[in-house]
């Protein structure tokens, strides 16, 4: 009979992952899971995984009795990587101010910019492990973490430097994007530095060998549609492949209930039947590092049902990275908990995910496994017990957003 690294059992409610339809979850009552050498060994009713798994045997136990178990959440769109302090915004937006009068003042973006620019690599890891530890004690063990506060090329090959040293200090599994089309630099005319992204920081970015991804800020007085297509269009060679397997629309209710905006429809996606993820957004003027908020939010203001908000923080979001089961990424499970999946998982102190959903404003999250790890317990972050990113033997290396 095999012995686990770790047995999870007696949970009230085990979040496996997708079910039958495209928006269901598949759920066990009174669930267990085993986990070795970083990936779940077995999954089902705690009688089951328990007598093959037996918990007296394990290396570590816990007992999740009353609790909800999930999949880590996967959190699909981040500016996690900034400095400087834009608090004055947060009073301005109170006040009535709206971004565009907010930057014609002055603050936004540009002042971010200028603040990344005068930080050296190492305080701007410094900066983004202090946002990731907040993170993963929401439960958070995957994100994408954009540039796009340096807006020239040495900068954004700095920020993107920085998200992946970061990447092998923290349990927190980051996904690069560039984004030199965040906004357009003081004093530049606007096709001219979309000129420079695409002949100039692009092809450097692409030599760096970093970012996963490319974005663009696609927003009336930023980037027209024409301009984030030229983009874009010169990230990816056979762009139409993409295309034509479809996109994974990620929507961020944080930032509507962050800058007092509208919230997206979400009724489209829904009808067309597509994947449905949720991002927080997280950037100096939108300070939501809680994906179980983000899934209250996508509830009570977006109108979503608790099983397709949190799969929208699970499975899908790992959909929209190209991770997870399902995708043309990597196959390691990301956003599920099954046999063979990277063991990434939450356990929430509530006996449902609807209960998850229903509980705004509280963190409720009480352990955390990142590959397998115990990273979080009893609500404190652990990362002495991390043992680094599997392929590495590196531990240290000291509806439209508005960011």
């Amino acid at each position: 009979m095999p012995d686990a690294d770790l047995v999870v059992h007696g949970a009230a409610e085990l979040v496996v992952g997708p079910g039958e339809g495209v928006r269901d979850l598949e759920l066990v009552e009174d669930g267990a899971l085993a986990v070795e050498n970083g990936r779940v060994a077995a999954v089902g009713p705690t009688d089951d995984v328990c007598r093959e798994y037996p918990p007296e045997r394990a290396g570590k136990t816990i007992d999740a009795t009353g609790r909800t178990v999930l999949p880590g959440f996967v959190d699909p769109h981040t500016h996690a990587l900034f400095a400087g302090d834009r608090s004055d915004e947060f009073v301005a937006r109170i006040e009535g101010k709206t971004y565009t009068e907010i930057m014609e003042a002055g603050g936004g973006i540009p002042v971010t910019v200028e603040a990344v620019r005068e930080t050296g690599e190492d305080e701007l890891v410094d900066a983004l492990c202090e946002q990731l530890d907040v993170l993963l004690a929401h439960g958070t063990t995957t994100a994408e973490v954009k540039s796009g506060y340096g807006l020239d090329t040495e900068t954004e090959l700095r920020m993107l430097a920085a998200i992946e040293r970061a990447d092998e200090r923290h349990p927190v599994d980051l996904v690069p994007t560039f984004m030199g089309a965040h906004a357009v630099p003081e004093d530049t005319d606007t096709d001219e530095y979309v000129d420079s992204v695409v002949e100039e920081q692009l092809p450097a970015v692409a030599e760096q060998g970093i970012a996963q991804f490319c974005d663009v800020f696609c927003e009336a007085g930023v980037f027209d549609v024409e301009q984030s297509r030229r983009v874009l269009e010169a990230t990816v060679e056979d762009a139409r492949a993409l295309a034509d397997a479809g996109v994974v629309p990620t929507l961020l209710p944080a930032t509507a209930f962050a800058l007092g905006e509208a919230y997206a429809d979400p009724e489209p996606f829904l009808d067309a039947g597509t994947p449905l993820a949720l991002g927080s957004d997280l950037n100096p003027s939108c300070f939501v590092h809680s994906m179980p908020f983000v899934v209250s939010l996508a509830c009570l203001r977006m109108g979503l049902k608790p099983e397709t908000a949190v799969r929208g923080a699970t499975h899908d979001a790992a959909l929209a990275l190209d991770r997870g089961v399902g995708s043309d990424g990597p196959a390691d499970g990301t956003g599920t908990l099954a046999e063979g999946t990277v063991a990434d998982l939450v356990v929430v102190e509530l006996p449902s995910h609807v209960h998850m959903a229903a509980n705004a404003g509280t963190n409720r999250v009480d352990t955390v496994l990142a590959d397998g790890d115990l990273v979080v317990a009893d609500g404190r972050v652990l990362l002495e017990n991390w043992e680094g990113p599997a392929d590495s033997d590196a531990t240290d290396g000291d509806g439209g957003e508005q960011a």
